[in-house]
C-alpha cells in the first residue's frame, strides 16, 4: 500500500478505512467543536432540540467574539443564553473580550491530529497546528456535539509544496494571497490543501494559521500543516507541550495535484475590491490614498503580527488623514503587547486599540466613510461587509498595513529599509482563568432565554410537485453576505429567524423578503459558487422560512450547499450559463414528480418554465443520506422521525 498523506493519516487514526474512494461519503468522528456567538445560539437551540443530556465530544468550546457590540439587550441576552447552555451541557465558555475563537483555539485547545468541527468557515485556521479542522453550519456542529459523526464527501488532497524562504517584508499572508491569485475563490472547492516542502519549516504556527485561515477563501474543505518542531515550539510556549503529537506525510504519499510556490519569488501582495482573489503586487497600485487602516481579525492578530506592527509604528505618527484601528486576537496577545511595550508604541503613534474581538471584519463598528478606502489585514473584502456599501476594501499583510498607515497611502514596505526584528517570547501567559468551565451540577442550571430568542422554525416534507415564481436571478460568486448581510443591526437578530428573514438579499433587492412572503415562496436562480464565504446557516434557514423551495445554480459552495440541504431546500445544478440566463425573475417554474424522483435515486429532474413555454433538465447531486434529509424537510425533521 502506498504511503499516506496527512489527511489520510488523520482519517486512519479515526478509524476510517483506506484507501479512500473519490466522492464517497465519509463518517468522520469529531473530537472537538467550536461555536461562536453569531452562529452559536442557533447551534445550541438545535442541540437542545436533539434531546441529548450533555455534549459527547472530547471537548466543545462556546466563544463570544462576533456580536460584542451591545447597543441593545439582544446581544447580551444571547451571551447569557450561551453561558447557561455551556454550563448545563458541558461546554467550556469563553466570555466576550477573551478574544477571537480561532486565535484562542490555537492558544488553548488545538491538538495535532485531532478533528475539529466549527460553526465558522475559518475553523480551518486550526490546520496550522496540524488538526483536520472543517467549517460547517451550526446544525452539523450540533449533531457532532450530540456524538454523531460528520458526513463529508471525500475531497481530493492537493499538496502545496513550499520551496525556499520568504524575502524581507514578504509574509505568510502573501503566500495565501498568491494561492488565491492562482486558483480563485472557487479553486479549492472539493479539495483539502496539504502543505509540505522545505519552506514549511521556516513558518511558525501563527504564520501557518494565517495560510490555513484564508484557505477558506478558495472554498477548500480544509488546509493542513504537519506537526513538527515548530509546532512543538508553539505548544511549549503555551505551556501545552503534552499536547504535541508528531505528524507528517509519508515520503511516498500520493496527491491529486501538486502546486509549487517558490517563497523567494514572492513579493508583497494585495487583494483589490471586492473579492479576495483579485490579487496583484502592492507596487502596482501603490500611492492609493487611505481613509482607514484596520489591523487584526482571525487572520492576522497573533502576537508576532501585532508586535511587528508596533515595531514599525514605534516613534512615528500615523497619517492624520488615516484612521488606524487595531484589534488584538486575544487577551494573551494584548497582555504581551502591554508587557513588552508594543501597546504603548501603538497608542503613542495614534492608533486606536479595539476590543479583542472580530469587530470591523464582520462589520461590527469602524465602518469606513462614504466611498472610503480601507486597507485591512482581514480575510474578506466583499462589497458592503464593512458596513459601508460604497467603501472599497483591500486585503494585505500587517507589514503593508503598518507602513501604509504612517504614509497615509498604500506603500510597498520594501521602500522602508530593513524590516524590524521581533522576538517571540519563549513562554506566554495561559490566561486559563478567563474561561468558564461547565457546571459540576448541571441539573441545577436554568437556561436563560431573552425575548429575542425565538423557537426554531422547521421545514415541511418535500412535496411531489414544486411550483412557484423565480424571485431573484443572480450571477457568479454570490456570498452569504449577499444573501444575509452582517453588521450590528442584522446580526443582533441571529436568534430570531422571523425577524432576520426580513433582510434576506436586502442589499441586492430590498423588496425580496416582502415579495417572497407575498408569493408564498419560490425559487432562486444563480451562477457559479452560490453561497461562498461565511458558514452562516441563517442564509439558508431564513430562506427556508421565506418559503424558498429550491436554488438553481451552476455550482454551490460546500458549506452553503450543506446548509440548504439541512433545512430542506433543494440545490439544483444548471448545465450551462445560457440556461441560467434564459430564466428571468417572475418566470413561473414547475417541477413535477420531484419527491418520487429523489426517492428512487434519480440524479436529474425536468423543470418546466410556464412563462417561457419551455423546459430543461437540472441535476440533483445527493447521496443517500442527503436524499432522506431533503425528503423529510430538513435534518431536524429526519432526526425526529427516527426517534
Amino acid at each position: 500500500m502506498p504511503g499516506k498523506n496527512l489527511f489520510e493519516k488523520i482519517l486512519y487514526r479515526h478509524g476510517i478505512k483506506l484507501p479512500l474512494k473519490q466522492a464517497e461519503t465519509l463518517e468522520l468522528p469529531v473530537d472537538q467543536t467550536l461555536t461562536q456567538d453569531a452562529t452559536g445560539t442557533l447551534a445550541c437551540l438545535q442541540f437542545e432540540a436533539l434531546g441529548v443530556s450533555c455534549v459527547r465530544t472530547r471537548q466543545s468550546v462556546s466563544y463570544v467574539d462576533h456580536n460584542t457590540f451591545q447597543a441593545g439587550p439582544q446581544n447580551g441576552d444571547d451571551h447569557r443564553f450561551l453561558r447557561s447552555m455551556a454550563a448545563k451541557y458541558g461546554m467550556i465558555f469563553s466570555p466576550p473580550g477573551n478574544g477571537i475563537c480561532h486565535q484562542l483555539h490555537l492558544e488553548r485547545f488545538g491538538v495535532p491530529g485531532e478533528t475539529l468541527l466549527g460553526s465558522d468557515s475559518h475553523t480551518s485556521t486550526a490546520g496550522g497546528i496540524g488538526m483536520l479542522a472543517i467549517g460547517v453550519g451550526g446544525l452539523d456542529v450540533a449533531m457532532a456535539m450530540a456524538g454523531e459523526p460528520f458526513h463529508l464527501r471525500c475531497p481530493e488532497v492537493v499538496l502545496v509544496r513550499l520551496e525556499g524562504t520568504l524575502s524581507a517584508w514578504v509574509t505568510a499572508k502573501d503566500i495565501v494571497l498568491e494561492l488565491l491569485r492562482r486558483l480563485s475563490v472557487k479553486g479549492g472547492v472539493g479539495r483539502v490543501f496539504e502543505y509540505g516542502g522545505p519552506g514549511v519549516a521556516t513558518l511558525s504556527v501563527p504564520e501557518r494559521a494565517t495560510i490555513a485561515n484564508m484557505g477558506a477563501e478558495t472554498g477548500a474543505t480544509s488546509s493542513i500543516f504537519p506537526s513538527d518542531e515548530r509546532t512543538l515550539e508553539f505548544l511549549r510556549a503555551q505551556g501545552r507541550e503534552g499536547d504535541f503529537v508528531p505528524l507528517s506525510a509519508d515520503p511516498d504519499a500520493s496527491y491529486a495535484d501538486v502546486i509549487r510556490i517558490h517563497l523567494d519569488e514572492l513579493e508583497p501582495l494585495i487583494a483589490r475590491p471586492h473579492m479576495p482573489d483579485r490579487v496583484c503586487p502592492v507596487r502596482e497600485i501603490a500611492g492609493l490614498r487611505l481613509d482607514q487602516v484596520a489591523i487584526g481579525s482571525c487572520t492576522n492578530s497573533s502576537y508576532k503580527d501585532l508586535a511587528t506592527v508596533a515595531a514599525i509604528l514605534k516613534g512615528k505618527r500615523v497619517h492624520p488623514d488615516t484612521n488606524v484601528v487595531i484589534s488584538p486576537g486575544s487577551r494573551q496577545v494584548l497582555r504581551m503587547l502591554a508587557e513588552t511595550g508594543g501597546l504603548i508604541d501603538m497608542i503613542e503613534a495614534g492608533a486606536r486599540i479595539l476590543e479583542c474581538s472580530c469587530g470591523p471584519c464582520i462589520g461590527i463598528g469602524q465602518s469606513p466613510p462614504t466611498d472610503g478606502v480601507s486597507l485591512r489585514t482581514f480575510n474578506r473584502n466583499f462589497r458592503g461587509r464593512s458596513g459601508t456599501l460604497s467603501a472599497r476594501l483591500y486585503l494585505c499583510s500587517p507589514e503593508v498595513a503598518a507602513v501604509s498607515a504612517i504614509k497615509g497611502k498604500l506603500t510597498d514596505p520594501r521602500s522602508s529599509g530593513k524590516p524590524p526584528a521581533v522576538a517571540v517570547p519563549r513562554a506566554f501567559p495561559p490566561m486559563e482563568h478567563l474561561f468558564l468551565q461547565p457546571s459540576g451540577h448541571p441539573e441545577t442550571v436554568e437556561i436563560v432565554r431573552g425575548p429575542n430568542i425565538k423557537a426554531l422554525p422547521t421545514g415541511r416534507p418535500l412535496p411531489d410537485t414544486l411550483e412557484g415564481e423565480v424571485l431573484i436571478s443572480l450571477g457568479d460568486d454570490v456570498t452569504t453576505d449577499d444573501i444575509l448581510p452582517a453588521g450590528p443591526r442584522i446580526m443582533a437578530l441571529r436568534s430570531n429567524i422571523p425577524a432576520i428573514s426580513e433582510y434576506v438579499f436586502s442589499q441586492r433587492d430590498p423588496e425580496f423578503g416582502k415579495r417572497a412572503r407575498e408569493k408564498g415562496g419560490g425559487f432562486i436562480v444563480s451562477g457559479r459558487n452560490y453561497g461562498q464565504g461565511s458558514s452562516r446557516e441563517h442564509a439558508a434557514l431564513a430562506s427556508m422560512f421565506l418559503g424558498i423551495k429550491a436554488v438553481l445554480a451552476l455550482s454551490f459552495a460546500r458549506i452553503h450547499r450543506s446548509n440548504l440541504i439541512n433545512f430542506g431546500i433543494l440545490p439544483m445544478i444548471l448545465s450551462t450559463s445560457e440556461e441560467r440566463e434564459g430564466i428571468r425573475p417572475g418566470d413561473e417554474l414547475v417541477i413535477e414528480g420531484v419527491a418520487t424522483s429523489i426517492k428512487i435515486g434519480k440524479t436529474s429532474v425536468r423543470v418546466g418554465n410556464r412563462t417561457r413555454k419551455k423546459s430543461f433538465e437540472v441535476s440533483i447531486d445527493l447521496d443517500d443520506r442527503e436524499r432522506k434529509i431533503v425528503l423529510a424537510g430538513g435534518l431536524l425533521n429526519l432526526v425526529r422521525l427516527r426517534s
